[in-house]
């Protein structure tokens, strides 16, 4: 599993919709957001950079942790 650090979340809207971002690119991907960690764990076959970017264009602050 990949372990970002993701700035900007603070509700089930932020979950919901970094979520669906990866998803939408890796339907089988296992997303985990931690609001309180301010982290994003995602099981995937997509690069960090691909969700680096996914999350990045829905408006939050995307790293490796």
């Amino acid at each position: 599993m990949q372990i970002f650090s993701v700035e900007g979340m603070t509700c089930g809207h932020c979950v919901r919709a970094v979520t669906q971002a990866v998803q939408a690119l890796d339907p089988a991907a296992s997303v985990k957001v931690d609001l309180g960690a301010k982290e994003v764990g995602v099981e995937s076959r997509l690069l960090p950079e691909e969700v680096i970017r996914v999350i990045t264009d829905e408006g939050y602050s995307a790293k490796l942790a």
